[in-house]
């Protein structure tokens, strides 16, 4: 009788899978990048727009840029990187 309650608590079942870190990149991992993109060449459009920006206004950047951050964050964000 017992036999079945002392099984519910031993250590001989399959353990755990491991846990890998989470990789947004990986699209089994992440289906909102399914292309797998890297941070890198995520969100070509709006990375390369405040680039510019910040290369234009220069010191007055992050005020003149803030937008333009703002949307490459949310593009990247929708592609399930964690900025």
């Amino acid at each position: 009788m017992f036999e079945k309650v002392t099984s519910w608590f031993s250590s001989s079942s399959a353990p755990a899978p491991e846990k890998q870190p989470y990789n947004p990149s990986d699209p089994k991992q992440n289906p909102l990048n399914p292309k797998g993109l890297k941070p890198c060449c995520a969100c070509p459009e709006t990375k390369s727009a405040r680039d510019d920006c910040f290369l234009k206004f220069g010191d007055t950047a992050d005020k003149d840029c803030r937008e333009l951050v703002e949307q490459h964050l949310t593009c990247m964000r929708n592609l399930g990187f964690r900025v």
